[in-house]
């Protein structure tokens, strides 16, 4: 077989020079920006993410990201517009499902799903548990804790269903305390996984944990 040539032909050369430089459509410079900056709290140890740092990884300056973004603050709310819309078309999938789970039940199944995005969306759990929000706008923590408020009372009216087909005499009350240690469960294996540097994997033995929890 005999070498090819891969030297362009001064013609070719000639048109590469001509064309211009591809510009990104509208849209796919601001999802390249969160891909990175999701990208960047996937490492472990991370330390605050600079808008310096993250226009360095993009290479473009900083101006280039305020084209986009007003701020970083808001950069980080679109992360959380992406955990939420994700997160919640999972658990209102399950909750609104009219047929019933097999035990542990449909409240374990929702825990199990946040669990698994979570694992599978490292850099997305450090916004969950609030690492990657240190120093940031205080409004960035409390929408964090209100998806996990919606969870709550999505877990709520689940469990009470749940307690009421079963004859409980108080299904409110068992609801909430229930609701109360799933969400509390889920917090706590993704800050582990988020402080062990992804190591220790949030569904570990996740089947059993549910089944005691249950």
């Amino acid at each position: 077989m005999g070498l090819v040539n891969t030297e362009p032909t001064p013609d070719a050369a000639a048109r590469s020079a001509a064309s211009p430089r591809k510009r990104p459509k509208p849209g796919e410079r601001r999802t390249q920006i969160l891909q990175v900056l999701a990208g960047m709290l996937e490492q472990p140890g991370a330390e605050r993410i600079t808008t310096a740092a993250l226009a360095a990884r993009l290479d473009v300056s900083e101006a280039a990201l305020y084209r986009h973004f007003a701020s970083k603050a808001q950069m980080f709310e679109a992360l959380i517009d992406f955990i939420e819309t994700s997160v919640f078309g999972m658990v209102n999938q399950i909750a609104d499902n009219p047929l019933p789970l097999p035990p542990p039940g449909k409240a374990a199944r929702i825990a199990s799903v946040i669990l698994q995005f979570g694992e599978k969306n490292p850099g997305m759990t450090r916004v969950m548990v609030g690492d990657a929000l240190v120093f940031e706008n205080e409004r960035l923590t409390a929408r964090v804790n209100q998806l996990f408020d919606r969870v709550e009372s999505v877990l709520r009216q689940v469990l009470r269903a749940a307690a009421e087909a079963q004859g409980c005499t108080a299904p409110t009350a068992q609801a909430q305390v229930q609701a109360s240690v799933l969400v509390s469960f889920v917090i706590g294996r993704l800050q582990r996984y988020a402080r062990s540097g992804f190591k220790r994997l949030p569904c570990d033995q996740l089947d059993a944990a549910l089944r005691l929890l249950a």
